[in-house]
Formats: structure tokens, C-alpha cells, sequence
């Protein structure tokens, strides 16, 4: 019964993008092209709402990504480039060759091998690289991550921990050098080969380098702007403060 109800949903919701489409004038005006920079807002409200735990507004950015996803869809079979159903035939279809450990014979120990058989698998549907399929336009962070990940499944991955945190001390060395010869292009290079490295290390720790410094960023956003609610208290503004006056707040806003 339940999966009923969500198919009835689905329709409902493929019923109301149709109408749209066919009677509100702006929906009307929508192409893939305007539809885009929409689509990624949505996608970073969802991201913004994972980082909260915000449940509530999980549920409701899911809502506003699918309602594109229809869109999208819709736009498509309009172009006569491909139908909603073939967009759902195929990721189902494609679903079931990654998996052949739940739908075939092949047996796997962990989660990490399911991943080293998904590459493979890839590689046989006749990509050139495990790293084609990383997205050109992914924020560098994210997509350093993928890099070291997809590298990772071919046995391109360091043993330990501990030789990955040597890695990053070499990183550091080698800045510091380009920064002393004042070599701008190579110091440029050496810091992105050290960020590259961290965010290597974070993997090594279990932790996704982008989340952990986008908690970060909120962290700072919130007590800065708790310090300048501090200093409005007190009638001053920060721009008028000494870095002694301004780092005291701080401090005494980290304790709180």
C-alpha cells in the first residue's frame, strides 16, 4: 500500500509540472539553460539543510530538487530528446549492472570493494579514465576528494595514515621555500599541492574535507557576527577596534 501512495504522489506532482508547463506563463518561458543556475541554488539549500540536520528542510528542498528533476524531464521529451520514463529505465538499469553483488553471482567483502567493481565496471562501459566521470565544475574541495577517491580504487592510495601526514609536512616545507625565494607561481602551486594533501589526510581520518570546513565557515560567520553584536553594545564598531580589543571578544565569545 505504501508504495502505492508514493506512486500515486509521483503522478500527482508529474500532473501538476505538465499544467504548469502548459499554463503558467513563466514555466512556459523555462529552458534547460535558466532552469540551471535555479538547480544549483536549490542543490546547495539541500547541502546547507544537511550541514544543519535540518529534517524539515531536508523534506522540503528534496521537494523543490525533484520538482527540477520534472522539469528537466519535461523540457526533454518536449525536445523529443528523451522521456521521463527513459530517464528512470535507465538509472534503474544502470543501478542493477553496478550491483551484480545484490543482482548477479559475484560476492564482495566490504563496501570498498563495492566501489573498486563499480570502477571497473565503468572502465568496461567504455570510459577512457576512472577520473572522466569527475565533474569539470565541482567546488575544488569536492572534487579533490573524488579525485583521491576514484585514484584510490585502482590501488593508487598511500598504506597509512602516517606516510599521508608526512606528505602534508613536505607540503609545508616546500611552501615555506617558494614563499623565501618569493616565487609567486610556484608559491601558488605549493599551497594547492598542500591543500590537496590535507584533504587526502582528512580522508585518512574519516572525515569530508568540504563538510568539515563549511562547519568551519559557519562557526566563524556566527561568532563574527556575535562580536560585532558585542561591539554595538558597547557603542564602538569593530573597524574602530585594536586587534587586541577585537581578539578579547572573540575569546571571550569562543568560551561562551
Amino acid at each position: 500500500m505504501e508504495n502505492e501512495s508514493v506512486a500515486k504522489s509521483f503522478l500527482s506532482l508529474v500532473k501538476i509540472m505538465d499544467e504548469l508547463r502548459e499554463q503558467c506563463p513563466w514555466d512556459k518561458k523555462q529552458t534547460i539553460a535558466t532552469l540551471r543556475s535555479m538547480t544549483l541554488e536549490e542543490t546547495y539549500e539541500l547541502t546547507d539543510a544537511i550541514i544543519e540536520e535540518d529534517w524539515k528542510g531536508i523534506k522540503e528542498e528534496l521537494g523543490d530538487l525533484m520538482l527540477h528533476i520534472l522539469f528537466y524531464a519535461k523540457i526533454g521529451s518536449e525536445q523529443k530528446q528523451f522521456t521521463l520514463e527513459e530517464v528512470m529505465n535507465g538509472i534503474a538499469a544502470k543501478l542493477i549492472k553496478r550491483h551484480p553483488h545484490i543482482y548477479g553471482d559475484i560476492t564482495v567483502r566490504d563496501d570498498e570493494e563495492v566501489k573498486r567493481n563499480w570502477e571497473k565496471i565503468k572502465l568496461s562501459e567504455g570510459k577512457k579514465s576512472v577520473l572522466g566521470g569527475v565533474p569539470v565544475s565541482l567546488p575544488a574541495v569536492v572534487k579533490a576528494t573524488r579525485i583521491q577517491e576514484k585514484a584510490k580504487q585502482v590501488g593508487f592510495e598511500w598504506e597509512n595514515k602516517a606516510d599521508v601526514w608526512k606528505k602534508v609536512e613536505e607540503e609545508m616545507d616546500e611552501l615555506k621555500e617558494a614563499e623565501q625565494a618569493g616565487d609567486t607561481g610556484n608559491i601558488e602551486e605549493e599551497f594547492g599541492d598542500l591543500l590537496f594533501s590535507l584533504v587526502n589526510y582528512a580522508r585518512f581520518l574519516q572525515i569530508d574535507a568540504e563538510t568539515a570546513l563549511e562547519k568551519t565557515n559557519k562557526k566563524f560567520i556566527s561568532r563574527f557576527q556575535q562580536m560585532e553584536i558585542e561591539a554595538t553594545k558597547a557603542g564602538r564598531a569593530l573597524s574602530d577596534m585594536t586587534l587586541d580589543e577585537m581578539d578579547s571578544i572573540w575569546n571571550r565569545i569562543k568560551k561562551q
